[in-house]
């Protein structure tokens, strides 16, 4: 078998519910071996999360797949010491308690660097170690709240929408996470030394603003939501079909906007379609609006299927999971329920594909404490 891209590498995960936990999916899959240390008396939320299978929250079951199941009291000071004595064989610590909790608990970066100066500690928090806001709680609501994103998105008669994904915990903290973490293992290659990364979920979700904050900064207009190219304030939007459903228009460039405009018979598209007046804007929403209720999504994804130009159908989560599409990148992967079962649980894949190191799942989330350590 062809070797994991991060075999060999060791990781103690004190995360729970979703950030750090995905971060650490992604570094088991990739081959790192991670140990998830959990409470035996105050479970993860995540573990009782419905729905449920094979016994277990399904969301369990997928973040903390591959990962070994260790339960620990942290106020014990037996669980403490324990964890003193093994940490010289870690490479990586990640966590996501609210700062100074792993100082008081005697597992801060200081103390168990001293005994690892090869240690890179990650702790992932919602504003970071150093702000006024540091010890607030809050949720991914809030810090795409704080971010500027919320603020810019949506509908301005409507308001901010509630989004269908974390996206500071995952695009910001996962993720970054994940980056932040695999940088410090190379640098690491050069200096011998480990270090601390501080992930703040805000911090992150703010980079996410990418295009419309260096605008911003540059002394370009507040953007507003609704105004611009890809957040309503062009024909680049959503649009009702007569059954309901919704079709996704991206054709913004000269040669979508050109096929578009033959499919839908609407020479209004192009002859105003790229224009910055407002009115003319409107006028263009409202005609391709009108000519999309004349059919069915089934129909009009039919009629787009063999062309290019940047229409696609909204879909529902079950009908993305079981398309052609998601069939042929393979989104979907059969996990064993315990190494080498032949039972199985689908379950979302890795998409991070490799020629050489591909991912492996080898078992789900574990029963809480199922793990030897």
């Amino acid at each position: 078998m062809t070797q994991a891209a991060l075999q060999g590498l060791k990781v103690l995960d004190f995360s729970t519910l979703l950030p750090g936990p995905f971060a650490t999916l992604y570094l088991a899959d990739l081959g790192a071996e991670v140990v998830h240390i959990e409470s035996p008396s105050r479970p993860d939320l995540i573990r009782l999360l419905p729905p449920f299978s094979n016994g277990q929250a399904c969301s369990h079951n997928y973040l903390n797949r591959n990962k070994q199941s260790v339960a620990l009291d942290l106020k014990d000071p037996e669980s403490i010491e324990r964890i003193k004595q093994k940490i010289t064989e870690y490479d990586i610590v990640i966590e996501q308690f609210r700062p100074d909790v792993m100082k008081r608990l005697g597992l801060d970066y200081e103390t168990l660097s001293a005994i690892n100066p090869r240690l890179i500690y990650c702790s992932i928090t919602g504003y970071g170690q150093t702000s006024h806001y540091k010890n607030k709680a809050g949720h991914d609501i809030n810090y795409i709240s704080l971010s500027g994103i919320a603020g810019h998105s949506g509908r301005q008669d409507s308001g901010p929408p509630p989004m269908g994904i974390q996206i500071a915990d995952v695009a910001g903290g996962s993720l970054h996470a994940v980056i932040g973490i695999l940088t410090a293992v190379i640098e690491r290659q050069r200096s011998g030394q480990g270090q601390y990364i501080d992930i703040s979920m805000t911090d992150c979700a703010v980079a996410l603003n990418n295009m419309a904050a260096a605008a911003v900064l540059a002394g370009g207009e507040q953007q507003q939501a609704e105004q611009e190219h890809l957040n309503g304030g062009t024909f680049y939007d959503y649009y009702q079909t007569q059954d309901g459903r919704y079709l996704s228009i991206g054709s913004l460039e000269p040669q979508f906007m050109s096929g578009l405009s033959q499919v839908l018979e609407l020479p209004i598209l192009l002859e105003k379609g790229a224009s910055f007046d407002r009115d003319d804007r409107k006028a263009v929403k409202q005609a391709i609006q009108d000519q999309i209720k004349t059919k069915t999504l089934d129909q009009w994804v039919d009629i787009f299927k063999p062309l290019d130009v940047c229409v696609e159908p909204v879909l529902h989560l079950d009908e993305a999971l079981n398309s052609e599409l998601a069939q042929q990148r393979e989104w979907v992967v059969n996990v064993p329920l315990i190494p080498d079962s032949n039972e199985t649980e689908a379950q979302l894949a890795c998409p991070i594909k490799f020629s050489r190191s591909k991912a492996q799942y080898h078992y789900i989330g574990q029963a809480l404490g199922e793990g030897n350590w």
